[in-house]
């Protein structure tokens, strides 16, 4: 029994597709791999990164892809114009918070930020794919395997996974990052990005940075074992 699991992704398509190759050296083209969302913002290609995942989907990976708070915000702005995230403590909309990365989804996209919002919805609305806004806006919000709980941001401790609140799922950290709870399975997130991959006994992060230019995390689960997959092969990851 073999899980997969990427962290978030935020545009870089190159660093995507090298964590696929990856993978796919050590386990086939037809591993199970999970994706543990923020698949848009702040890197260069947002569009190439749904593209890819979606041409992947109907190609027949087997890939999981699970909604990250990021994923939220273009569905949401091309649907309902007006929504802000009550997740965003600065209550400020997508367009106008610069370090959310709306700039570069949209220059992904050919669309141009710097004009009133009205502008850039009706630009946004031709230029994105219907395809691409359904796939973002109908991602699950967790992934169960025997091995593993795969969600963006983490889980509410003491709460049952069907009871728990889509706002902790995608953006939760206080209350979760400190817990030692024993939640069941391995909780595998991202949403909190370190400088690497880090395993505890009961969680595993595997938000590396990649918005930021470090690198996409890669790793494989077994029974037991946590390995972060590089160029050179596996890592064992132990628990700290």
């Amino acid at each position: 029994m073999r899980l997969y699991a990427i962290g978030d992704i935020h545009g870089q398509i190159d660093l995507l597709k090298d964590a696929h190759e990856r993978i796919f050296r050590d386990g086939g083209h037809d591993a199970l791999i999970v994706h543990v969302g923020d698949l848009i913002d702040r890197g260069p290609d947002s569009r190439g990164v749904v593209e890819h995942l979606l041409q992947g989907r109907r190609a027949g990976r087997n890939w999981i892809v699970t909604r990250g708070n990021h994923d939220r915000f273009l569905p949401a702005f091309l649907n309902t114009p007006d929504w802000i995230d009550p997740g965003l403590a600065s209550g400020r909309h997508w367009l106008d918070h610069e370090g959310l990365g709306a700039r570069a989804t949209l220059d992904s996209y050919g669309v141009d930020i710097d004009q009133p919002h009205e502008a850039v919805l009706v630009d946004a609305r031709r230029a994105v794919p219907q395809a691409h806004s359904d796939f973002l806006g109908t991602l699950p919000l967790w992934y169960l395997h025997p091995l593993a709980l795969v969600v963006h941001a983490g889980i509410r401790p003491g709460v049952d996974l069907a009871q728990q609140d889509e706002q902790d799922l995608v953006w939760i950290r206080k209350g979760f990052l400190e817990s030692e709870a024993d939640f069941g399975p391995l909780v595998v997130h991202g949403h909190t990005a370190l400088d690497r991959p880090m395993r505890h006994r009961n969680r595993l992060n595997i938000d590396g940075g990649a918005a930021y230019g470090r690198p996409l995390a890669a790793v494989v689960i077994e029974p037991g074992t946590v390995d972060l997959l590089t160029e050179d092969g596996r890592q064992p990851m132990e628990i700290e």
